[in-house]
């Protein structure tokens, strides 16, 4: 493409989830629910945690961080593309585009490291239950949760300024809901191999490495919960493990498969449906997964509208 055509435009458009007009009704009350059953289901955990003195301990302290970070999360897509839906309008202006992308990445990544750090907690506690308090004590707590989100920070802060040094032709189109790393990149027209080497490298430095992680605490628990001599105890717990494990699943697999499939030809529909799980669908989810089987936070939940604890 010829230099006089790369130019810095003052805004995209983002082409949504699908542009027939009559599907987005339904598109806009679904999005809608989800995103306000994320966010009330996160701010009662908090509230929660908050109030009772009882669940101040690592384990919710890192779930309380957790719900935190998932209102964030949807926060930084899901309004614009309602705002979008309702107003008809397609555009976000390049600022807004690059200012979602650094929050995208940056809440991502937090959710990512707390997982991990949520698996060794509970790594801690099920298979060191007399060193519990001693290895999780309040400081190492508290420096796993920044280190994470100076990790976050600095990944995010990375990528969005790789991404400035980009050019784009005079009309840049996104097919998907929101401003996603490796859809900007792939809009450039100036050369995006230097954006797409530090994609990659941050996708398995992030993403993967804190896999291995994540599995060997959850199989170190299973193991645990396999000495267990009653059958309901150990119903139970391998319950409440694999409905975590199921969630780290969707949350990790939707989201390094749209980052590490990115080369690969694919429909912009299936990479946006991806999105869609590990940005929405997830963080709706967690509320559910972290306290509903959860006997403490429903008691505290309980207090909070006054209903009486047994």
């Amino acid at each position: 493409m010829e230099s006089d055509n790369d130019t810095q435009i003052s805004e995209f458009l983002l082409l949504g989830l699908s542009e027939d007009p009559e599907l987005q009704p339904l598109i806009f009350g679904l999005f809608l629910s989800m995103y306000l059953i994320t966010v009330c289901g996160s701010l009662l955990i908090i509230l929660a945690i908050s109030s009772d003195s009882h669940l101040h301990t690592p384990m919710y302290f890192f779930l309380a961080n957790l719900s935190f970070a998932d209102i964030c999360f949807t926060s930084t897509t899901v309004p614009k593309m309602l705002w979008n839906i309702q107003t008809q309008s397609q555009v976000i202006t390049y600022a807004g585009c690059v200012s979602q992308m650094y929050f995208v990445l940056l809440f991502a990544g937090w959710d990512d490291f707390l997982l991990t750090v949520m698996a060794y907690d509970r790594f801690v506690a099920i298979c060191h239950p007399l060193h519990y308090t001693v290895i999780m004590n309040p400081w190492l707590c508290g420096l796993l949760v920044l280190v994470s989100w100076v990790i976050s920070v600095l990944n995010s802060l990375l990528q969005s300024l790789m991404v400035l040094r980009l050019s784009f032709c005079t009309e840049v189109e996104i097919p998907h809901f929101f401003c996603e790393l490796n859809q900007v990149v792939g809009q450039a027209c100036s050369d995006m191999f230097l954006n797409n080497m530090v994609m990659y490298f941050a996708t398995v430095l992030l993403g993967l490495a804190p896999l291995p992680g994540i599995l060997y605490s959850y199989f170190k628990i299973v193991s645990s919960i396999c000495q267990i001599s009653s059958i309901q105890g150990k119903y139970k717990a391998f319950s409440t493990c694999a409905s975590h494990l199921s969630m780290v699943s969707l949350f990790y697999c939707t989201g390094l498969g749209v980052y590490l499939s990115s080369a690969a030809p694919q429909s912009s529909h299936s990479g946006a449906v991806a999105s869609v799980m590990y940005t929405v669908v997830t963080p709706m989810l967690n509320p559910f997964i972290y306290s509903l089987r959860n006997r403490d936070i429903k008691r505290a939940l309980k207090r909070i509208v006054g209903i009486p604890v047994i």
